[in-house]
């Protein structure tokens, strides 16, 4: 017993340095924020407290709805696009000859590169002009597919979907691939053996196998996707009018381009609490299914 609470208290001992700066640099600013958001203040000066009223006008902004659906539809677009084409390449790529290692590498790249290199590479591959994708188009005979990429407000939330989905697959590649590569290879074999061929043998016995870390992925796909912003704010600026604005982006030109810090922070808080209720609707929706 007493060695046992000797190991507690190495343990929490160790853990205070983290936790300090965790609530320090994550906490606090997030309650910081909240509290703000009960006062009508530009930043500097004194600041009113005016209660909900800040909370209250952010939903009843159609611009804050349409940026809740857009953030929808990179959330939806992430699942869908970022998670099985982090499996598919993590079932190809877990040998570890040079050439999938080299690819690994590849594919992880985007991770490392500024988002601002990132959206301004691809902001050159959508210009309606002299972008090289409506160039290909008409190289190949697909003239009726030229369209203005981030300008017309039909396509361009799945447009810049695109490079959103592309920049984000290595760290889930990464995770499946640790994840795969810890099921046993007797498992495999037994399944060759009983004649599981690759479809059946994915869906039979990886996908089960790695459904808590598949569930963590979601978790981690949710929170990044409602978060999102250097890509489409080096693009778009949320433009053109507002068809392509995201929570944060309307977050931040509320604090900083117009200077109500009040209601930004009311904003920041809100987009808070909906990534929590997605995060949590999630957990439940997958646990009431059995899975």
């Amino acid at each position: 017993m007493a060695f046992t609470n000797r190991l507690r208290g190495f343990i929490i001992i160790g853990l205070l340095p983290a936790l300090t700066i965790y609530l320090l640099f994550v906490i606090v600013p997030i309650l910081w924020s909240a509290y703000y958001g009960f006062f009508d203040w530009k930043g500097i000066g004194a600041a009113r407290f005016i209660g909900l009223d800040n909370y209250v006008e952010a939903l009843k902004d159609p611009i804050f709805w349409r940026a809740l659906k857009n953030n929808m539809i990179i959330v939806v677009a992430s699942i869908l696009g970022q998670l099985p084409i982090a499996l598919l390449l993590s079932l190809i790529l877990r040998k570890s000859t040079l050439f999938h290692r080299f690819v690994r590498s590849a594919v992880f790249m985007p991770m490392v590169v500024s988002s601002i290199v990132i959206g301004l590479i691809w902001g050159y591959i959508y210009h309606p002009q002299i972008g090289i994708l409506n160039v290909l188009l008409e190289q190949i005979g697909l003239s009726s597919w030229i369209r203005d990429w981030l300008g017309d407000p039909s396509i361009n939330m799945y447009s810049v979907s695109a490079p959103v989905i592309w920049a984000n697959i290595g760290p889930y590649l990464i995770i499946f691939l640790s994840a795969i590569q810890n099921i046993s290879s007797d498992v495999e074999e037994a399944a060759k053996i009983d004649g599981a061929i690759k479809g059946k043998w994915l869906y039979l016995i990886v996908i089960p196998m790695i459904w808590d870390t598949i569930k963590v992925a979601i978790v981690l796909c949710i929170s990044g996707s409602l978060k999102a912003f250097d890509l489409i704010f080096v693009m778009t600026g949320g433009g053109p009018a507002q068809s392509t604005e995201l929570l944060a982006t309307y977050m931040y030109n509320n604090t900083f381009e117009i200077f109500r810090y009040g209601y930004g922070s009311a904003v920041s808080t809100l987009i808070i609490i909906i990534s929590m209720i997605l995060v949590l609707g999630s957990q439940v929706l997958m646990r009431k299914r059995g899975m």
